[in-house]
C-alpha cells in the first residue's frame, strides 16, 4: 500500500514502539527532566546548599572548580555506561534480531541512563556557578547567571543524542526498522555521544585556568587523566566503526580505513599537540583497555557475539615521530595537515596489519587505491582540525577566522565527498549464483549444511574481491550454536566463480543466512536460507539441496524490516533534516571552541591584565 503519510501500524513488528513504551519512556524522560530543573531551580534560589558543598569537595581533589569537577566525574560514568549499552546492543540485535520493544532490551537502559546522565552532567556545569563569572569565555544566561562554555556544549550534544530516541520511534513508524548502526537518528544517538568529549575537553580547559588554588601545579596524575580524555574521544570517534568491529557492516569496505583515519587524526594529533610526548601511546592503551574491557563483557561474559577493534597503534607511533619536526612549533595547522596525510598512509598500512590479523575482513590490495583516494584528504582535513583544538587547549592564538572556518569547511566537504563515493554502490545485472548445499552434522537438532557455489557470470567478481562469504546471524544468544547468534564464512575460491565452503552454516530455526559478495563498488547478496516472518508479513526462503537464485541489492536481504512504501520525498527529507541538526552541532562546538581561544589565548589575558594594572 502506498499513501501519502505510509505509517507502520502502531505497535506492529518492525515498526515504531508500543504506545505503552511510549507514554512510560514519555513520562520518564519528563519526570528526570523536573527533577533536574527542581534542583537547579533550588540551587540557584540559594535553597540547597549540599550541591555547591560536593561538587567544591570534589574539586579540591584535582585543583579545579566544582562546575568542572562534579560535570566530568558525572560524565565519566555515564560515558562509559553508554558506550558498555551501546556495543551490548548492537550485539544483542546481531545474535536475537529486532525487539520485542524498547523495554525489551536490556541493553537500551543501559544507553537511555548514559545518555540521560550526559545531558545532566551538562546542565550540572551549567547551573552550578552561583556568584562567579566561570572564565572569561563564559555565556551569559540572566543579568547575574554565566555558564561555561564547555558546559552548555555538552548539554547541547547530551539534548541532540537524547531527541534521538523519539525521532528513531518516528523513523521507524514511517520507514519501518533500518536495523542498521547507520540509520540516520541511529547516528544521532551515537555521534552526540561521540562528540560530548569534544566538549569535555573545553570544559576542564576552562576550570584548568580557573583554578580554586593557583599556585598548586598539575601533577602527573592530572596529564594522565587529561590524555584518558583524548583516549576517550578516540573511542567516541570510532563507534561509527562498530559494524566493521563484528564483521556485519552493511556498507562498502573501504569506509573501514578512511573511518580509521578520521577518528585517529582527529583525536591523536590533537592530544599530542596539547600533552606532548608519548600522550598519543598512552591514551591509545587507554581505548584498547576500555573497549578490551567491553569486549569481553559482552562477548564471553553477557554471551554475545564478540567484536574485535581498531589498535590506532601505527597512527600514534607516526605522529609522535611527526612531532620531531619543527614545523609543529611554528605552523601547527600545517603540521597536522601533513601529519594526517602521512598517518593515512603510512599509518594506515601499519594498521592494516592488525586488522590483517584479527578483524574478519581483511584490506585486499586491489582496495587501496580507492582507499587511500578517500583517506588521504580526510586525513589532512582531520589532522588540521586535531590541530586547531590543540591550539585551542593550549591557549594559542588560532589563525585569523577566515582561516580556521575555511578548514572546518572544507573537512566537512572533503568527508561529505568521501562518504558520497562510499555509499556508491552497483549491484550487477543478470548476475545469479547455483548453490548446492550439502548437510553436515547437525547443531541441538538443527540443520547445518556446507555449499557448492557457482557464480554467473564467472567474472561477477574478480581476483582479490573485498569478500565472498556466507553470512549467518540471529540464531540466537546463549544458544550451543557458532559465534552465539553469529557465523561468517568466508568462501575458499576453486577457480573463477566457483567457491566452496570452509565450514558449516546454520540452515534452520530464526538463523538467516545470506550468499555475500564485494569486489570494488559491487555490493549484492542473495538468501539461502531466511525463516518466515509472520511479524512482518515476510515469507521465509528455504535453504534447498540445490538452487539458483539472482543477486539483489544487499538491503533487500539484510534489512527485511525496513519498509520501501513512502513517498522518496519524505526519506529525503526526513535524512535532510538529521542532516541539518548534526551540522548545527559541529557548527556549536566549532563557535564553542572559537569562543574559549579569543577569551583564553595569551595575548588577550596579558593585555586585559594590562588594563587592570592600568586602572
Amino acid at each position: 500500500m502506498r499513501a501519502e503519510f505510509a505509517v507502520v501500524a502502531q505497535g506492529s513488528e518492525g515498526g515504531g514502539a508500543a504506545l505503552d513504551q511510549v507514554i512510560l519512556l514519555t513520562g520518564s524522560a519528563m519526570l528526570v527532566a523536573a527533577g533536574v530543573f527542581l534542583v537547579g531551580y533550588l540551587h540557584r534560589t540559594r535553597r540547597i546548599t549540599w550541591l555547591k558543598t560536593a561538587a567544591d569537595r570534589l574539586g579540591q581533589f584535582g585543583n579545579r572548580p566544582g562546575w568542572v569537577a562534579l560535570p566530568i566525574a558525572v560524565f565519566i560514568t555515564t560515558i562509559l555506561t553508554a558506550l558498555l549499552g551501546f556495543i551490548w546492543d548492537v550485539s544483542l540485535h546481531i545474535g536475537n534480531g529486532r525487539d520485542e520493544g524498547p523495554l525489551a532490551n536490556p541493553a537500551h537502559y543501559f544507553i537511555m541512563i548514559g545518555l540521560f546522565f550526559l545531558f545532566i552532567a551538562g546542565m550540572l556545569a551549567v547551573i552550578l556557578p552561583l556568584d562567579e563569572k566561570p572564565g572569561p569565555a563564559a555565556i551569559r544566561i540572566t543579568r547575574t547567571w554565566y555558564a561555561p562554555v564547555g558546559g552548555v556544549l555538552m548539554a547541547a550534544v547530551g539534548l541532540y543524542a537524547l531527541i534521538g530516541f523519539p525521532l528513531d520511534d518516528i523513523w521507524h513508524r514511517l520507514f519501518g526498522q533500518d536495523v542498521t548502526l547507520w540509520g540516520p537518528t541511529h547516528l544521532m544517538l551515537i555521534g552526540g555521544a561521540g562528540l560530548s568529549l569534544v566538549a569535555v575537553l573545553l570544559l576542564e580547559f576552562e576550570g584548568r585556568l580557573d583554578r580554586p588554588d593557583p599556585d598548586r601545579a598539575d601533577g602527573p596524575f592530572l596529564w594522565l587523566g587529561r590524555v584518558f580524555a583524548f583516549g576517550g574521544l578516540l573511542i567516541g570517534m570510532s563507534v561509527y566503526e562498530v559494524e566493521f568491529d563484528f564483521g556485519v557492516q552493511q556498507f562498502r569496505l573501504v569506509f573501514q580505513p578512511m573511518l580509521i583515519v578520521v577518528a585517529s587524526t582527529l583525536a591523536l594529533v590533537a592530544c599530542r599537540y596539547t600533552l606532548g610526548r608519548g600522550s598519543t601511546v598512552v591514551a591509545v592503551v587507554f581505548a584498547f583497555l576500555v573497549r578490551g574491557v567491553v569486549a569481553v563483557l559482552v562477548g564471553p561474559i553477557f554471551d554475545a557475539p564478540n567484536n574485535v577493534f581498531p589498535l590506532y597503534l601505527g597512527v600514534a607511533v607516526v605522529v609522535e615521530l611527526m612531532a620531531l619536526l619543527p614545523l609543529i612549533r611554528s605552523k601547527p595547522v600545517w603540521w597536522g595537515a601533513l601529519s594526517g596525510l602521512v598517518a593515512a598512509t603510512v599509518g594506515l598500512w601499519l594498521e592494516s596489519l592488525w586488522v590483517e590479523g584479527v578483524f574478519v575482513n581483511r584490506w585486499p590490495s586491489s582496495m587501496w587505491p580507492e582507499m587511500l583516494a578517500m583517506a588521504v584528504p580526510v586525513g589532512i582535513a582531520g589532522g588540521a582540525l586535531g590541530a586547531l583544538l590543540g591550539m585551542v587547549l593550549r591557549g594559542e592564538q588560532l589563525p585569523r577566522p577566515s582561516v580556521r572556518r575555511g578548514v572546518v569547511v572544507a573537512a566537512v566537504l572533503v568527508a561529505a565527498a568521501a562518504t558520497a563515493n562510499g555509499l556508491r554502490v552497483d549491484v550487477p545485472e543478470n548476475a545469479s549464483a547455483t548453490i548446492r548445499l550439502q548437510d553436515a552434522e547437525p547443531v541441538n537438532g538443527g540443520r547445518m549444511v556446507t555449499a557448492d557455489i557457482t557464480l554467473t557470470p564467472a567474472d561477477v567478481v574478480g581476483d582479490d574481491p573485498e569478500w565472498v562469504q556466507l553470512l549467518s546471524w540471529q540464531g540466537g544468544i546463549g544458544a550451543d550454536s557458532p559465534g552465539r547468534g553469529l557465523a561468517i564464512d568466508q568462501l575458499r575460491r576453486v577457480e573463477p566463480g566457483h567457491y566452496v565452503s570452509t565450514k558449516s552454516a546454520p540452515a534452520h530455526g530464526d538463523w538467516k543466512t545470506v550468499l555475500r559478495v564485494h569486489d570494488g563498488y559491487l555490493l549484492a547478496a542473495l538468501p539461502v536460507y531466511l525463516p518466515d516472518d509472520p511479524g512482518i508479513g515476510a515469507a521465509g526462503v528455504p535453504a534447498l539441496n540445490e538452487f539458483t537464485r539472482p543477486f539483489v541489492s544487499e538491503i533487500t536481504v539484510l534489512q527485511r524490516e525496513r519498509s520501501f512504501d513512502h513517498p522518496s520525498w519524505l526519506f529525503a527529507a526526513a535524512s535532510l533534516i538529521v542532516l541539518i541538526c548534526s551540522l548545527v552541532v559541529i557548527w556549536a562546538l566549532s563557535w564553542g571552541a572559537a569562543r574559549i581561544d579569543l577569551a583564553y589565548r595569551s595575548d588577550v589575558r596579558s593585555e586585559r591584565m594590562a588594563q587592570a594594572v592600568r586602572r
